[in-house]
């Protein structure tokens, strides 16, 4: 690891506005920001260019940013300090242990913002809307909560597509071109590092939003998902 990357892990520690692998946090988050305002996440938020630009946008909201890795992670905790956002903090976490952090109705909306698409078909259970995730955010998100994908990649727009369709998700906004738009929201209008690289080489940006249903499907959906990928692989 580079000497850049140890300073910054270190500092992590003392940044009043990360937390890394904390205890008994369910249930908790409105003592943790000392209002009862909504809770929003941002999911593998990297440098937490989101968590921070609708922290600015939404004062009366509270925002977490939710990452593994620190030193992107320092990077957000500290322009929202150096901007004196107190509603908006970082959990680092593996995201697959998301549900531990959490309790039932504590979260108002997700983000999910130019996340690694995870192209193999091996990989597809890692994809952020994989049903596998759908699962573990329905028991936090509250009753029609809002997930929102934005995305360069059209395959894993396409594949959460798929998912919303085949898992009785109801869509709110699909776009498979947010700035051919004639009115974009200011939301959209934040830009993340990962966004300005464009790597999927697409030269556009997709965005759904959508809720999960009152239950979702059983496992056994799961199989029917990946019958339906295997001749798009």
């Amino acid at each position: 690891m580079g000497q850049k990357k140890l300073i910054r892990f270190e500092e992590l520690n003392s940044l009043s506005n990360v937390l890394q692998f904390p205890h008994d946090m369910q249930g908790k988050w409105k003592n943790y920001f000392k209002n009862t305002h909504p809770i929003i996440l941002e999911l593998a938020c990297g440098k937490g260019e989101y968590a921070v630009g609708l922290g600015q946008l939404y004062p009366d909201k509270n925002f977490i940013g939710i990452d593994l890795k620190g030193n992107r992670i320092w990077v957000g905790a500290k322009k929202a300090l150096q901007n004196n956002l107190h509603n908006v903090s970082f959990l680092r976490i593996e995201i697959d242990q998301i549900s531990d952090y959490f309790s039932n109705n504590e979260v108002s909306e997700i983000w999910i913002t130019f996340p690694d698409p995870q192209l193999r078909m091996s990989k597809a259970k890692k994809r952020l809307t994989h049903p596998k995730f759908l699962r573990q955010y329905q028991q936090f998100l509250v009753p029609g909560g809002f997930i929102h994908l934005k995305t360069d990649s059209p395959d894993l727009y396409q594949f959460t597509k798929q998912v919303i369709d085949l898992y009785g998700c109801i869509v709110h906004t699909n776009s498979d071109d947010v700035y051919k738009q004639v009115a974009i929201p200011d939301e959209l209008k934040i830009k993340t590092h990962y966004e300005s690289l464009d790597i999927a080489g697409s030269n556009r940006i997709h965005y759904l939003s959508f809720s999960l249903p009152a239950q979702l499907p059983g496992k056994e959906k799961d199989e029917e998902l990946k019958q339906l990928l295997k001749p798009h692989e």
